[in-house]
């Protein structure tokens, strides 16, 4: 039997942390444009301690998958994806990405990784549906999450706020038979 591959796709690579690789977080987290499309959280740099702390405390858990995203051209490391809140039972987890440098956002790698950790959450896993959201304002991230088959589920309206103005959230659900549907054409 021939197995397709799990971690490996046309521009990324799913990855295990590296030591420096904090350092990277460090610096992105020093993006205001990163943050904001990021995470839901206040806007906040990180020390490259403090991401450690953060990944030791929120992201190790028996119901996370998180991995680096590198390049295949050179190994860099442009990002992270990951899943997580996953319930065994149900077969169901959310998933989360992040591009954290700048020349690669819009340029098709974070549709790559979409497509590796969907793989690995259907084939891998044994899931039968990941969610995810992203802020309205995130367009790169909607169009992603569409071009790899989830279907907007929810929208939990002014649910975000930045500078003085609510922004929508937006809800995304995708099954294993839609997904394989898209992978058997």
């Amino acid at each position: 039997m021939e197995f397709k591959p799990l971690f490996t796709g046309k521009l990324v690579r799913l990855a295990a942390p590296k030591p420096q690789d904090n350092e990277y977080f460090a610096k992105w987290s020093e993006n205001d444009e990163y943050l904001r499309v990021a995470d839901n959280d206040p806007a906040q740099p990180m020390t490259p301690e403090g991401w450690t702390q953060f990944e030791t405390s929120v992201l190790n858990s028996p119901n996370s998958f998180h991995f680096r995203l590198r390049t295949l051209a050179d190994d860099t490391l442009i990002g992270v994806v990951g899943l997580f809140q996953i319930q065994w039972m149900h077969q169901v987890g959310l998933l989360g990405i992040a591009i954290g440098d700048p020349a690669y956002w819009g340029k098709g790698y974070g549709t790559d990784a979409l497509q590796l950790i969907l793989g690995y959450a259907f084939r891998e896993l044994n899931l039968y549906r990941v969610g995810s959201s992203t802020i309205a304002y995130n367009i790169r991230s909607i169009k992603a999450h569409e071009k790899v088959g989830f279907r907007q589920e929810g929208v939990q309206r002014s649910f975000i706020q930045r500078e003085g103005q609510r922004f929508d959230l937006i809800l995304y659900g995708l099954l294993r038979p839609e997904w394989e549907k898209l992978h058997t054409q």
